[in-house]
């Protein structure tokens, strides 16, 4: 084999952890350090940009950021750490030929950190082991670093790969040290670890020019822009390229412009070579996984293989009657059509299929907190939608059912742990582990079906009152475990139009959680509230109290309400059943029947196509 020229002035790395282990503090103390960013007063995780991001405080969509140390360009990309979002770090790995493995110092190794480190041990890549928050009160550095080398042994790691070279830190406080004993005041010792480690990018500008596409983004200005790693060659503006799709077919386009990456800004550049993380403008019809070639040479590179989507939603135009009034500006099946494709284009994902001869589209993604932000990006965008029940996607090989299963993690306070077994048992889980953490939380791992956990977050909090955390990641396919019982509890459900009176609430409230707020607009068929004593029940929610002129102590006293649920999107999506659907503006949230009229729902159960789930 002849010998591979390599960049040795570029270092190509990803940052890959559990949700919450501090990836993006990391990027701000790299940025910091190497004076890349100038940071505001107060600033922090500037790596999140989407206002989502922000207010979550989790990382959504992967992004580049580079910075210069001794002379050398470092290209570094932040990646979510939920699992809900895998095929974000799936498809960046194969930009990168080092990962910054991020392991918080008192949690230890988490189910997304091993699907992580899976990809980038299949990939051959080196990881460099940081063990962060070491600072924080019960840090176990050590004890956490032997996990992790067990988890490395574990997923079939080479020799090679287990002479990972480890590195403590606080990316708070931005220092990082090789030594628990030996204080730091800054990052430099991870910055020189990644420079000696990390091998610089196989990259030869004199071969033809070849570059996979990774991500992409699109500008209104200059169009759809394919981001990635270049490979080999060289590219300037106004080159031809040729267009290599996945499928083979072979496409052209002429560059128009080409960005680089300094700190967190593009900057525009007159070319790019081999080695380079580089944004491309100018051919039209590019998808991720495509490959950008040399016309004399359009070869395809390999791409990493996406895990496939397991829980799937169909997404309509809204069809209730208060649809147009809640300040939607895309309200027609056509807007939504257009905004999915796109979607689909941008995320890899998300895939959508139009629904044969109905007005909606079955939208499948990775898990509900997956699909949930899509919607909510929909929602502030403007777009008036209703949605139907998440459902799992089944597989059938040789005549046989599967489902996906996920493992799960849970952490929580002693006392609780048997209501939390219980109640994964009723929805099929297996359990695999139960230990005691450091500081006297009970860990418990499960492998459940996906369905099972439809709806159990929002039980988890309410049964450990608002203490227990849950971890997931996808596990596998396996057989189908049985049929596991729908909500137990109907639902209220208003028999006509108008405005909710407090008066008529009182009367509902002692049958259950209430909805909605006296004053709240209503309409026949929009659910209001919780039966907990029975199946679904019409009820009457704007309900004047009959005036009289007789007078009785105690009967005109003020009317006590309980405080109404606030109805978020993920606890719609979590709560309704096959024949609800959720119903979403830019102003509301709102439940409602999928057959608004009692009469519809009877027929439709009497037809024997009713899609209503059990009471």
């Amino acid at each position: 084999m002849p010998h591979q020229k390599r960049r040795k002035n570029v270092r190509n790395i990803a940052i890959v952890a559990h949700v919450d282990h501090g990836k993006t503090t990391l990027v701000d103390a790299l940025l910091r350090q190497s004076g890349a960013y100038e940071f505001k007063e107060g600033e922090v995780t500037v790596m999140d940009s989407n206002p989502l991001e922000k207010e979550r405080g989790i990382t959504i969509f992967s992004k580049n950021a580079s910075f210069s140390y001794k002379d050398t360009l470092f290209n570094i990309v932040d990646t979510p750490g939920h699992a809900d979002f895998g095929s974000e770090v799936e498809r960046i790995l194969k930009m990168v030929d080092g990962v910054l493995l991020l392991v918080d110092a008192f949690d230890g190794p988490m189910p997304q950190t091993k699907f992580v480190l899976r990809k980038s041990l299949e990939l051959h890549l080196k990881p460099i082991l940081v063990v962060n928050k070491v600072d924080r009160p019960n840090a176990r550095p050590h004890e956490v670093v032997d996990m992790t080398f067990d988890l490395f042994c574990e997923l079939n790691a080479s020799d090679e790969q287990l002479d990972f070279p480890i590195v403590f830190a606080s990316a708070k406080e931005g220092w990082a040290t090789l030594e628990m004993d030996e204080p730091s005041k800054d990052m430099k010792p991870l910055l020189d670890t990644i420079l000696h480690r990390v091998l610089p990018p196989i990259a030869d500008p004199e071969l033809p020019f070849q570059m996979l596409v990774t991500m992409l983004d699109y500008d209104s200005y200059v169009g759809r822009m394919a981001i990635g790693r270049i490979f080999h060659g060289k590219v300037r503006v106004g080159d031809s390229l040729a267009l290599v799709k996945r499928d083979g077919s072979l496409g052209r386009g002429t560059v128009t412009k080409i960005f680089k990456y300094r700190g967190l800004k593009r900057v525009e550049a007159e070319s790019a070579e081999a080695g380079d993380i580089a944004t491309i403008t100018g051919v039209e019809d590019v998808r991720v996984a495509d490959t950008l070639a040399d016309p004399e040479k359009p070869e395809a590179i390999s791409a990493v293989k996406i895990d496939e989507p397991t829980i799937s939603m169909n997404f309509a135009h809204s069809t209730s009657p208060l649809a147009g009034r809640d300040g939607g500006r895309f309200l027609t099946s056509r807007h939504i059509r257009e905004r999915l494709m796109h979607e689909a284009m941008m995320n890899v994902g998300i895939r959508v299929e139009e629904v044969a001869g109905e007005d909606r589209f079955k939208v499948s993604g990775r898990g509900e907190l997956h699909l949930s932000i899509l919607i909510e990006t929909m929602r502030r965008e403007g777009y008036e939608l209703e949605v139907s029940m998440p459902e799992v996607i089944m597989k059938e090989v040789d005549g046989e059912k599967l489902e996906p299963v996920e493992e799960v993690v849970i952490e929580v306070d002693p006392g609780y742990q048997g209501a939390v077994i219980e109640a994964l048992g009723v929805r099929k889980a297996e359990m695999k582990q139960m230990q005691t953490s450091a500081v006297g939380t009970i860990r418990l791992e499960f492998l459940i079906p996906s369905r099972g956990l439809l709806g159990f977050r929002s039980e988890l909090l309410l049964m450990t009152r608002g203490t227990g955390i849950m971890c997931q990641n996808f596990y596998d396919y396996q057989k189908f475990k049985g049929e596991i019982t729908d909500r137990q509890k109907g639902v209220l459900i208003s028999q006509g139009s108008g405005k909710t009176v407090a008066y008529a609430l009182w009367g509902l409230q002692e049958r259950g959680e209430i909805f909605i707020h006296p004053g709240d607009e209503l309409y026949e068929g929009m659910i209001v509230g919780v039966n907990n004593k029975g199946p679904d029940l019409v009820v009457n929610a704007v309900r004047e109290k009959k005036q009289t002129n007789m007078r009785a102590a105690g009967s005109d006293e003020a009317i006590q309400l309980i405080p109404p649920r606030e109805m978020t999107l993920e606890f719609a999506l979590e709560f309704i059943t096959k024949d609800e659907l959720v119903e979403i503006t830019p102003k509301n949230v709102r439940l409602r029947k999928r057959y608004l009229t009692d009469n519809e729902r009877r027929i439709k159960a009497r037809g024997g196509h009713s899609r209503m789930g059990k009471p």
